[in-house]
């Protein structure tokens, strides 16, 4: 054999030999998978343009969008400050998902200088202000203003009608802000919250409002999820949701709390589900309002 002709077989080999080496195996002779139920999978990651961290979850890769089991998949609208389901037959969201770190809790952009205005990346009939105008709900944020000011953008867009639902007044300005409020106070004390919101739906004929038929919610469900214990030792999940009929009620926030499952069941949504699934099914069974104490002071 020729010196040359050696060389090059003996170079296939090492390259071979490294790629077996590269590879653990079972006796399947698959290459060896993680435990799904402490892993998430590695094409999420991928896609997210990351790695998980040592709990199998990955930092702020879109924890808090959920996944569709049932219902409308809606239009996704990704903005600064959360992203959007958006459903054309009702004209309003289907949910809204934004991740609230402590730094976004607070900003001088507030709300003085916006206003609300029709989404054109959305096709017509769409809402406008005009169906607001008189009907006797208010423009509801899902994703409120509060959390976006942060960010210029991000606060102009928080005033799209993707991101709002008609809203009794007295829901919006007392026991859906005080969660709001809430939520705010909780970023600031935990460090990182991930939040979904949206209308729930009950009946089967909706009131609507205004010339392009804008639907009225039922009702409104908000879920929580965090990840930092109050002493800041470790790092844990957990969540708690929340549901709030479209009227005027109690500020008893207590009131309101449901666990994460019982509001999948009734939203057709799956939410955290990036997390492995050991850790999903033990935070989403129950809901404790303890676990967030202490509550802000209503005022």
């Amino acid at each position: 054999m020729k010196p040359s002709s050696f060389i090059i077989l003996l170079s296939a080999l090492l390259l071979l030999a490294c790629r077996q080496a590269a590879t653990p195996s079972d006796n399947t002779g698959d290459p060896v998978a993680d435990d799904a139920a402490d892993t998430v999978s590695t094409a999420f990651y991928n896609s997210q343009g990351s790695t998980p961290d040592a709990q199998g979850s990955k930092p702020n890769a879109s924890l808090e969008i959920p996944k569709v089991v049932r219902g409308n998949e809606g239009k996704i609208l990704r903005r600064v400050g959360y992203t959007t389901s958006y459903n054309s037959q009702n004209r309003i969201p289907n949910w809204v998902a934004w991740h609230l770190p402590a730094s976004h809790a607070g900003g001088r952009y507030n709300r003085s200088n916006e206003a609300f205005h029709e989404d054109t990346e959305v096709g017509s009939p769409r809402a406008y202000d005009s169906d607001y105008r008189s009907s006797g709900y208010d423009r509801g944020h899902m994703c409120p203003s509060g959390d976006n000011k942060w960010d210029k953008k991000a606060q102009e867009q928080s005033f799209l009608f993707t991101n709002i639902c008609p809203q009794r007044h007295n829901l919006n300005t007392g026991a859906w802000n005080d969660v709001e409020l809430q939520c705010r106070a909780w970023a600031k004390r935990y460090g990182d919250l991930y939040i979904v919101c949206g209308p729930v739906l009950y009946d089967q004929q909706h009131r609507t409002i205004g010339r392009n038929r804008v639907v009225v919610p039922e009702a409104f469900f908000k879920v929580v999820l965090r990840k930092q214990s109050r002493s800041g030792s470790s790092d844990y999940y957990k969540a708690i949701g929340f549901l709030y009929e479209n009227k005027g009620a109690s500020r008893d926030m207590s009131r309101y709390v449901k666990s994460i499952d019982e509001l999948e069941e009734l939203t057709g949504l799956d939410f955290f589900s990036a997390l492995p699934d050991n850790i999903e099914d033990k935070i989403e069974r129950t809901a404790d309002l303890r676990d967030w104490y202490p509550l802000r002071e209503i005022k």
